[in-house]
């Protein structure tokens, strides 16, 4: 059955590591007949969330604050699965992406009990570290995240090792993430 995937990339470097992976799954994902929608949210303008709790009054536009985040929501509410796309910035998911996807809070707000919309959800992340320390405090905040939501988490991949932009070329884990977005 067709997916479609809304990826959120929340690397700042626009031909970084990050970025090189979320290209990878995209294209393994479009051949296998998936919808491929990709944010890079270092391209917009999207303001912190002001924990107003007066969103979900218009489900096209959530939120009071009328910002990039507008381009974002019609493609969340039409996703059945979300990539959170980020490099490792101390130990956990970048600003970019922490903002863009608390935002996604004005969304719960439309629903009874601020449910979250159920989607099926994967993480794609690139960092220099490359030990199993290294990824638990980002990997704890990702299943504690899914858990709590009631989102199903479809997997990850993890492309350690890498810090230079495009460090990541011509490694292996770039077809891992192929294969992760064919896969789905």
């Amino acid at each position: 059955m067709s997916r479609n995937i809304l990826i959120l990339n929340g690397s700042p470097r626009l031909r970084g590591n990050t970025s090189m992976l979320c290209k990878a799954f995209a294209e393994g994902a479009a051949s296998a007949g998936h919808t491929v929608t990709r944010f890079d949210l270092a391209r917009l303008d999207i303001r912190g969330c002001l924990g107003c709790a007066k969103g979900g009054k218009d489900p096209s536009s959530p939120c009071v604050q009328k910002d990039g985040m507008r381009d974002i929501y019609p493609a969340y509410h039409a996703a059945d699965t979300v990539v959170l796309a980020s490099p490792m910035y101390y130990w956990a998911v970048s600003g970019q992406l922490k903002t863009a996807f608390d935002r996604l809070f004005a969304a719960a707000e439309c629903n009874p009990g601020y449910a979250n919309p159920v989607k099926d959800c994967a993480l794609v992340m690139a960092a220099e570290g490359d030990t199993p320390e290294n990824w638990k405090p980002v990997l704890d905040w990702y299943h504690a995240l899914t858990g709590f939501i009631g989102w199903r988490d479809l997997g990850t991949v993890l492309a350690g090792g890498v810090f230079e932009a495009g460090a990541v070329a011509g490694r292996p884990i770039l077809e891992e993430a192929f294969r992760f977005g064919q896969g789905l």
